[in-house]
């Protein structure tokens, strides 16, 4: 099952991708794609409605982020081998946990807003996990029970304010927009090997990251269960789990995103994101559902 938002930001219904590719909406059954929709009992209900009976949404309609009411955003940093070594850094003991504000929340084609002082504004396509289910204390061979599902997230970074300005990463990682998590959230029943997806990331058609999850060194699971020796985890917590390389911190030389730069990405199973980049002082309207059936691997 394909769970999505949807309608003008702070106002989005909660609805449903059918077989077709159409937006159905489920407000008569739930009130909102959030932790309280993303019980294991709520969730096989919903399998249970026919998407025919949903009344057809605007294919006009903005799409927004898969997940509402988030109470938590953390992240996996340097989680694939093959990223760690184009950083340049060594591979971590442990995962390395850091957190995106939950003001950096968006939409999957809502425009990136590069921050005032900006000038390393970079991407990062990643597997995010939904928690479904409260986690605390929780071992490895159970922490599935506790994932609700995955989707695209853009970890987008401004790199001089994550590694020039101090020690904490957050900084560079928890500015507006820089969090766009969807198009859906997808059950985990249809993600038949989250460990084998191919990702990518194109900026103005330029392919930079064309990977795998395969190359993740910490797994879902697994992190999951980490992160709940610490802190307990909530439905509908948002958690990304590293990038593949070809970030532009890792290019020869370095290329960063400016300005009307456009870049599109997507996860193999989990769909599509196409965002723009305007400068701080302007924007410009989020693409359409319909628009993004054109974007491609």
């Amino acid at each position: 099952m394909k769970l999505l938002r949807f309608g003008p930001k702070g106002q989005e219904k909660p609805g449903l991708i059918d077989k077709d590719g159409t937006i159905r909406d489920l407000s008569a059954y739930i009130t909102d794609v959030n932790g309280d929709a993303l019980s294991t009992e709520v969730l096989n209900k919903l399998q249970t409605i026919d998407p025919n009976t949903l009344p057809e949404v605007d294919e006009n309609t903005r799409i927004g982020p898969c997940v509402g009411n988030v109470g938590k955003f953390l992240c996996v940093g340097l989680n694939y081998s093959d990223h760690a070594k184009e950083s340049g850094m060594a591979l971590p003991k442990e995962p390395e946990i850091f957190t995106k504000a939950t003001s950096a929340i968006s939409g999957p084609n809502d425009n990136i807003i590069k921050p005032k002082n900006s000038d390393k504004l970079d991407w990062e396509v990643e597997l995010a996990i939904i928690i479904g289910k409260e986690a605390k204390y929780v071992d490895e061979v159970d922490a599935e029970d506790h994932i609700a599902g995955y989707c695209v997230c853009n970890d987008v970074s401004e790199r001089t304010f994550q590694l020039e300005k101090g020690s904490q990463w957050d900084k560079g990682k928890g500015c507006d927009t820089f969090g766009p998590i969807g198009p859906w959230l997808v059950t985990k029943d249809e993600v038949k090997d989250v460990l084998n997806l191919k990702m990518w990331l194109k900026v103005n058609g330029k392919t930079f990251q064309n990977g795998n999850s395969n190359t993740m060194v910490f797994k879902p699971a697994y992190i999951v269960s980490y992160l709940s020796q610490f802190m307990s985890l909530q439905p509908g917590d948002v958690i990304t789990t590293g990038t593949p390389p070809g970030v532009g911190l890792g290019q020869t030389p370095p290329h960063y995103l400016n300005s009307g730069d456009k870049i599109e990405l997507g996860i193999e199973g989990l769909g599509t994101q196409s965002q723009t980049v305007c400068d701080y002082k302007s924007s410009t309207n989020a693409i359409t559902h319909k628009e993004l059936e054109t974007v491609t691997e």
